[in-house]
C-alpha cells in the first residue's frame, strides 16, 4: 500500500487512448479460452526504467504515432468485453483501443530506485481493473512517467485474461520494434482456444477442482477478488555468487536448479513464519519450452503445476522440499480448463495465490523492449489480484542492479499478508544470509 507521503510523487496526470489503425471490422469478437477466463481476476503490472539518452528527443507525439500501426498486430487487446447469452465472456473486437496515462515525477530514476519500495510500483502503473461497466473497460493501460533526470518508465498495465507475463512482454516488446519500423509484415495470429492439454489418468478427476484453484464468490462483472489481508510486496536482488552458495548448501555436488532453489528457500521459510497453517500444497508456474511463438498471446503455455508435501516442511531437509519440488510437479493445466468448461467459464477462481505460488520469469524477454536502441536499466513486475497465500516471482536482472556478476543472478518479489513480511526477512536473513 502507497502512503499518504508518497501520494503525490507523481503528477500532472493526463489520460488518452490509442486503437488500431485500420478498422478491424463490425462484429468480429475474440472468444477467450478456458485458461484464460481462468486467469479473468489476475492482472500484471510491469514498470519499465530507461535513462534520458534512450528516451532522447521522444516526444509523446513521437511514442503514440506508432502504435496506432503496432496496434493492427494486436486487436484484440484493444476490444472489450462483453457477454454471450449464455454469461461466457468474450471479447468485442471493436477498436476502442488501450488507455494512455502520461505523467511527471519530480525525482531522478535513481533517487527512485534507491528507494527500493515495491509499493511505489503502483504509481507508475495503472491499478485498473475489468468491470464493474465491461463494454467501457480497457485491457491494457500504458503510463508514460518523465522523471527529472529526463529519464522515462513505460507502465504497462496487462488484464492477465489476453495471456502471461511472456505474452505481455512479447507485446510490448514489439511496440519497441514499431518505434524502431521494424515491425513483422503479417499480423500476429489471433490466439486459439485449445481444451484438455494434460488429460487426467482419471476421469473422475473431471468432476472435482484441481488443488492449483480456488473458487472464489461471485464477482459478476467486477473482475476482482477481495484479500482477508492487507497483502505487501517487497524485493531484492540475489548475485550469481549468492546463488551458487544456495545451491551447494541445499543440494551439495548435485544442484538444484536456480528457480528450484530458490522455491525450496521461501517454502520452508514462510512455513516457518505463518502463524495460521503450514503450507503443504503450493502452485508451481513456468514456461514450457518450444510450445510458444513470439509475439502469440496465450495462457496455455504456462505450465502450472502443484506439488504436494506428505511431510512437515518446516522441519525437513532443504534437499527433500528441493527433491519434491524438482520430481513431483503434477501438471494441472488440462484440470483448470476442465473446471472452466464444466461451468460454461462463468464461475470466478484464482490461481496466484490460492496456494503459495512461485512464477519462474526467468526466460521472459523483460529486457527485450529497447528505446533508441537501448535497453531498460531496469525492469519490476508485481500480479495483481492474488490470495492471501502470496506469490513469489523469480525473474532476471538488469544493468541497475547491484553487483558485478548482477546479469547472472535473479530478482525476487515476494508478496504476501503484510503482517509475514518482518518475520520473513529475519527468517531469510538469519537461515540463509539473504533478504
Amino acid at each position: 500500500m502507497v502512503s499518504s507521503d508518497h501520494l503525490n510523487l507523481v503528477y500532472d496526470i493526463k489520460l488518452s487512448s490509442v486503437g488500431p489503425g485500420h478498422v478491424t471490422g463490425s462484429d468480429v469478437v475474440h472468444e477467450p479460452s478456458n485458461m484464460d477466463l481462468a486467469m479473468k481476476l489476475h492482472y500484471l503490472r510491469g514498470v519499465y526504467f530507461f535513462s534520458s539518452e534512450a528516451v532522447q528527443g521522444l516526444t509523446v507525439y513521437r511514442i503514440k504515432e506508432p502504435m496506432f500501426t503496432w496496434l493492427n498486430h494486436y486487436y484484440w487487446t484493444c476490444g472489450r468485453f462483453r457477454r454471450s447469452n449464455s454469461g461466457r465472456p468474450l471479447i468485442k473486437c471493436n477498436d476502442c483501443g488501450v488507455r494512455i496515462i502520461e505523467a511527471k515525477c519530480d525525482k531522478t530514476i535513481d533517487e527512485w530506485l534507491e528507494m527500493k519500495d515495491s509499493s511505489l510500483t503502483k504509481l507508475l502503473v495503472s491499478n485498473h481493473i475489468v468491470g464493474p461497466e465491461l463494454p467501457f473497460s480497457p485491457l491494457v493501460f500504458l503510463q508514460v512517467t518523465s522523471f527529472k533526470c529526463g529519464g522515462m518508465s513505460l507502465g504497462l498495465s496487462w488484464a492477465h485474461v489476453l495471456g502471461d507475463a511472456f505474452s505481455a512482454s512479447d507485446f510490448i516488446n514489439m511496440w519497441g520494434q514499431a518505434m524502431a519500423n521494424q515491425l513483422p509484415q503479417h499480423p500476429v495470429d489471433l490466439p486459439k482456444s485449445s481444451f484438455m492439454l494434460v488429460k487426467p489418468a482419471n476421469r473422475s478427476q473431471l468432476a472435482t477442482d484441481p488443488l492449483s484453484i480456488k473458487r472464489v464468490d461471485p464477482v459478476g462483472d467486477n473482475w476482482i477478488t477481495v484479500n482477508n489481508c492487507k497483502m505487501e510486496p517487497f524485493s531484492f536482488h540475489i548475485t550469481a555468487t549468492q546463488l551458487t552458495q544456495l545451491q551447494a548448501k541445499i543440494s551439495g555436488h548435485k544442484a538444484t536448479p536456480p528457480f528450484e532453489c530458490l522455491c525450496t528457500i521461501f517454502w520452508q521459510s514462510i512455513a516457518r513464519v505463518c502463524s495460521r497453517h503450514e503450507p503443504e500444497i503450493v502452485t508451481v508456474c513456468k514456461n514450457e519450452r518450444g510450445s510458444r511463438r513470439t509475439g502469440t498471446l496465450s495462457n496455455s503455455a504456462q505450465i502450472i503445476s502443484t506439488v504436494k508435501a506428505d511431510f512437515s516442511v518446516k522441519e525437513a531437509k532443504p534437499k527433500d522440499v528441493a527433491a519434491l519440488l524438482v520430481e513431483h510437479a503434477v501438471d494441472e493445466r488440462g484440470l483448470i480448463e476442465a473446471a472452466v468448461e464444466r461451468d460454461g467459464g462463468v464461475s470466478d477462481f484464482i490461481i496466484y495465490g490460492a496456494n503459495l505460488t512461485f512464477v519462474n520469469l526467468e526466460e521472459a524477454s523483460f529486457y527485450g523492449l529497447e528505446l533508441n536502441g537501448q535497453k531498460p536499466v531496469h525492469v519490476s513486475y508485481l500480479i495483481d489480484g492474488i490470495g492471501d497465500e502470496g506469490v513469489v516471482l523469480v525473474a532476471p536482472p538488469g544493468p541497475k542492479d547491484s553487483g558485478k556478476d548482477s546479469n547472472e543472478g535473479k530478482i525476487v518479489t515476494v508478496i504476501l499478508p503484510e503482517d509475514q513480511v518482518m518475520e520473513l526477512k529475519s527468517e531469510l536473513k538469519r537461515e540463509w544470509s539473504i533478504a
